[in-house]
């Protein structure tokens, strides 16, 4: 949800997609989020489902900022996104 509307906006700042439509679009999509945080909540906590919706964004819209928009980042922030990587496998793991 996120990789999209986010990678659509940057897209349409930067020019690629004229269609003026693409923010209503956004919006329409980020108004449906609610629904599939109400459909998660059926299989993780609120605490965990938010963290692991938050992170797993994160990440794959920073791997598109970074493949698809050719956007650079520092040592220290790719150190970041690893980290964040690490926190998804730490928050999937099934506790005995």
């Amino acid at each position: 949800m996120d990789a999209f509307v986010l990678s659509s906006l940057k897209a349409y700042h930067l020019g690629w997609i004229e269609w003026r439509g693409i923010l209503l679009v956004s919006m329409v999509i980020y108004a449906c989020q609610p629904l599939l945080f109400l459909q998660s909540l059926g299989n993780s906590s609120l605490t965990i489902m938010n963290l692991l919706w938050d992170v797993m964004s994160d990440v794959i819209v920073t791997s598109i900022g970074l493949y698809y928009f050719s956007e650079k980042i520092g040592p220290m922030k790719k150190m970041g996104v690893v980290l964040s990587i690490v926190s998804i496998f730490l928050l999937t793991w099934k506790e005995d």
